[in-house]
């Protein structure tokens, strides 16, 4: 009898875990953005508010806006450099793919102090400009730049690791006999590399958004008073206002919003089951 249930009391720890701190507070956060704040009663006020409020609406426009940028900008740097160290057997690119887990070992709160010493107007990057005769002010802190250049450190080696990994898996025999038939590096990458690696660039870019949307700590040390980004948003909801209701509705908005790359994530997936049972 107790070996029948054994492994049902094996994974019981776990599920009580999800379902007290996962499952339950969701439920909580989504019944609660939907009360008033005084009777309790059933209101659609607290999710109304964010979205006709001037000030709120740019704070989640501006939150997607960093989030899209720092996706695009982390492909564009990861993808290529990805390729290198996948095709390019030097030393260097050896000790490149060994420093890219440098960022992985350093504290987020250590890291965005360090990166905020370098790219202040009276940083690292100002005093040796002064040295050469030029006062060049970066202009990095309190706004949008320096928030999408902190993340391009957290997200680029990870995304980097993805989209190596998914690389060594196209065999260099398919590369070879792509050459071999007069095809061109563009037209290698466009028709081998791109079509076996682009589902593990969209995973990648689809964890990267879902990160972004939600973070505190870079855009509460870098970022600026208004327009704020939702996890600053919601921080100012709960502890500043104690407007714990409207808290609720803008986690479930952070939430749909995060929803969003997780949907054409599996959209694209579906598509390409179809595509294949064709």
């Amino acid at each position: 009898m107790l070996k029948k249930w054994r492994p049902y009391l094996l994974i019981l720890p776990s599920i009580v875990v999800v379902i007290l701190f996962v499952i339950y507070p969701i439920i909580n956060a989504v019944i609660r953005s939907f009360s008033h704040s005084e009777n309790g009663s059933f209101t659609f006020d607290n999710y109304s508010y964010f979205f006709t409020d001037p000030i709120q609406l740019e704070n989640i426009v501006y939150t997607i806006y960093i989030a899209v940028a720092t996706v695009i900008f982390t492909l564009l740097i990861a993808y290529p450099f990805s390729m290198y160290l996948r095709f390019s057997q030097t030393k260097i690119s050896k000790l490149a793919f060994k420093l890219i887990f440098v960022p992985y070992l350093v504290p987020a709160m250590v890291a965005v102090y360090a990166v905020m010493l370098v790219i202040n107007d009276a940083g690292v990057i100002n005093r040796l400009s002064q040295l050469i005769g030029f006062d060049l002010k970066p202009g990095f802190i309190y706004n949008h730049k320096g928030i999408i250049l902190i993340n391009l450190w957290f997200n680029i080696p990870f995304v980097t690791l993805i989209i190596t990994a998914a690389l060594s898996g196209v065999k260099d025999a398919l590369i070879e006999s792509a050459r071999d038939v007069g095809a061109k590096k563009l037209t290698i990458f466009r028709n081998v590399i791109l079509p076996l690696t682009y589902k593990d660039a969209l995973l990648a870019a689809t964890f990267v958004f879902m990160s972004n949307v939600a973070s505190f700590t870079t855009p509460y040390l870098v970022g600026g008073n208004a327009p704020k980004m939702l996890g600053i948003a919601l921080f100012d909801q709960f502890n500043g206002y104690m407007a714990y209701e409207r808290a609720a509705a803008l986690s479930v908005i952070i939430f749909l919003i995060s929803s969003i790359s997780a949907i054409v994530y599996i959209y694209s997936n579906m598509k390409e089951s179809q595509w294949q049972q064709k």
